[in-house]
């Protein structure tokens, strides 16, 4: 036996790097054939999520659909994967309105198709029907969305058990493919439940036809007051859209509430025609009390050109206007000749309860390539428009009475401004943009709204690819003359009809929306940039 250990010692020390070489490759298979059920555990398991994803999607497009009846309506519910989630309650054919309504993986399209004939028939004859039939809206939904959920689910797990059958033909793999289903499907549908957001109608974004966005959306003030009750908006909205298809002629409109005033804010017209249509109609459907204009009606401020304004006096409603740098004397004293057309330069004026002040742009720059002083790039052109602002504000601040509204041409007028009235309206730069003025210690915020252009910035706005879009803006303003909502309007590029309008809910009139704060040029200051994506106004060669 010593003899025999000694032997295997005397082996071991004397073996050479080759034989130690070839006892490792004698190990090697093991660990290969270990790696290789390491890879072929990780594409079952990939191959499982695949399918079971795939599974989710096709049984979410095949079973994701439901019809309903939603108070009047027959209603199509479909339910969609998305990253962003949201609701979109479609209205053919008067437009659709788009909520942000709750996140997760699962958007809900709401499809309101026509009214039964014998329902039909009842709210033509009861008006009050309509009232009795939206307020069963809520519990539809509710009924309709929870059985689609259950549905969807439904279809989710036995899609993918078919799938994972034809693919593995493995029991135990479809147990496993139909339980992942279940938990994933059920996760993101209670994610949309979990995130769901009821406020998110009060601030629809409306896409459709121009006249048919005021009785969609409903009033401002009612929904201001009261933002908070999901079911009583709910039961408006269904109420609305009963109104519009049970009516033969004219569309109805929301009748705006008690001490609500309604102002149009335009600028930037560059004599394009199409400007006014689209004002009268806005007029006229959104039963707006004042009109105000912020500038630019004109491209050249030529005699010939003044005739153009000859439309205000066919609005019947009070027309405030400001010159803009495009706008001359002469442009200004055609528009005080109207019969409804109030100019304001450095001076106010109260009308429909609202007390507005108003200055013209100090340049009169109409061609901005033999006017190198309107170009907005100098310390001369920055002085001028603060110089503007500056003469305003003291105005406003000897004014009688309260001024609710200053309007300036270029927002960088408004720094003055700041703390001297709640609101200010500008133009100028054919971008739209909500922001606040920095706030001065011991005064109250003061919001300053910048209008896109009302007139697709005229022949200008066809150089680009795409159309420049018309844009005005009501506002809603309470009894106490604070802004408590605003609609935003975009009309897309000369020649197209449809429109886009996105309603805005002040929280708390009396600090104004929640919106960033802007910078101001100053006198003396260094060159100012240009307006970026955070709303900084600046004089600018846009207007």
């Amino acid at each position: 036996m010593d003899g025999q250990e000694n032997e295997q010692r005397d082996t071991g020390a004397e073996a050479t790097p080759e034989t130690r070489r070839a006892r490792r490759w004698a190990f090697r298979p093991w660990r290969s054939e270990r790696a290789r059920g390491r890879l072929r555990r990780l594409g079952a398991v990939l191959a499982l999520l695949v399918v079971t994803l795939t599974g989710i999607v096709a049984g979410t497009y095949a079973g994701g659909h439901l019809g309903t009846d939603i108070g009047p309506f027959r209603a199509q519910l479909n339910l969609s994967p998305s990253l962003s989630g949201g609701t979109t309650v479609d209205i053919p054919p008067l437009g659709a309105l788009l909520l942000d309504s709750h996140d997760g993986p699962a958007y809900l399209t709401v499809k309101l198709g026509a009214l039964d004939q014998r329902r039909t028939e009842a709210l033509i004859d009861d008006p009050a029907s309509i009232s009795r039939a939206s307020q069963s809206a809520v519990e539809d939904v509710r009924d309709g969305v929870m059985r689609l959920g259950l549905k969807t689910l439904a279809s989710a797990v036995l899609a993918t058990l078919l799938l994972a059958g034809l693919v593995f033909r493995d029991v135990r793999r479809m147990a496993w493919a139909g339980g992942l289903a279940l938990v994933i499907t059920a996760g993101s549908l209670g994610l949309a439940a979990a995130t769901i957001r009821p406020q998110a109608i009060e601030e629809p974004r409306y896409e459709g036809l121009l006249v048919n966005a005021p009785a969609i959306v409903g009033d401002a003030r009612r929904i201001a007051n009261d933002y908070t009750k999901y079911a009583e908006q709910l039961q408006r909205l269904v109420g609305n859209v009963s109104k519009l298809y049970t009516t033969v002629s004219a569309l109805p409109v929301v009748q705006p509430s008690p001490g609500t005033t309604r102002v149009l804010h335009v600028s930037d017209m560059h004599l394009n025609p199409t400007g006014w249509q689209l004002i009268r109609t806005i007029v006229e459907q959104f039963n707006i009390d004042v009109v105000i204009d912020t500038g630019d009606i004109t491209d050249w401020g030529s005699e010939p050109e003044a005739s153009f304004v000859g439309s205000i006096g066919l609005l019947k409603k009070p027309y405030v206007y400001i010159r803009g740098n495009h706008d001359s004397a002469r442009t200004a004293a055609a528009v005080a000749q109207q019969p409804n057309a109030i100019v304001l330069n450095n001076s106010t004026v109260t009308v429909a309860g609202l007390t507005v002040a108003g200055i013209g742009d100090p340049r009169f720059t109409p061609d901005k390539e033999t006017s190198p002083a309107g170009s907005g790039l100098t310390k001369q052109v920055a002085d001028q428009v603060i110089g503007a602002g500056e003469q305003l504000a003291t105005t406003v601040e000897n004014s009688p009475t309260k001024v609710n509204i200053a309007l300036v041409h270029d927002p960088a007028s408004s720094g003055p401004l700041s703390g001297t009235c709640p609101l200010v309206l500008a133009g100028h730069t054919h971008a739209r943009q909500v922001s606040k003025l920095p706030q001065v210690p011991g005064k109250q915020p003061t919001q300053l709204m910048v209008e896109g252009s009302t007139g697709g910035a005229g022949l200008r706005g066809l150089e680009g690819e795409k159309p420049t879009p018309l844009t005005m803006t009501v506002l809603y303003f309470d009894q106490q003359k604070l802004l408590q909502a605003y609609d935003d309007i975009t009309v897309g590029g000369t020649g197209q009809s449809q429109v886009n309008l996105e309603r805005h809910v002040i929280r708390d009139p009396t600090k104004g929306d929640q919106v960033p704060v802007t910078p101001t040029p100053t006198r003396g200051g260094p060159e100012s940039p240009s307006p970026t994506s955070s709303g900084s106004p600046s004089p600018t060669t846009t207007g």
